[in-house]
C-alpha cells in the first residue's frame, strides 16, 4: 500500500509542475484510458453472452467434418 501512496505522490508532484493546458492534455489521457477499459469491458461481455448461442451454430453434426479441417498452415 505504502508503493501506491508513493506513485501517487510522484504523479501529483509531476502534475503541479504541467502548465494548465498540459494538465487538460494528461485528464484527456486518463479519460481516454478509462474508455478503453470499458471499451474492452464491453466487448468481451457481449462475446461471452455470444457463445451459447454461437456454440449452437458451430457445433453440430452438419458442420462437424468442418472440425477436422486445419485452418493454418506452418
Amino acid at each position: 500500500m505504502q508503493a501506491d501512496s508513493i506513485s501517487e505522490q510522484r504523479l501529483l508532484e509531476k502534475i503541479q509542475k504541467l502548465s494548465p493546458e498540459q494538465v487538460l492534455l494528461v485528464e484527456d489521457f486518463i479519460d481516454s484510458l478509462k474508455k478503453q477499459n470499458t471499451d474492452h469491458s464491453l466487448t468481451f461481455a457481449a462475446a461471452k453472452l455470444s457463445e451459447p448461442v454461437l456454440l449452437k451454430i458451430w457445433d453440430n453434426p452438419d458442420n462437424a467434418e468442418y472440425d477436422t479441417l486445419r485452418i493454418w498452415s506452418c
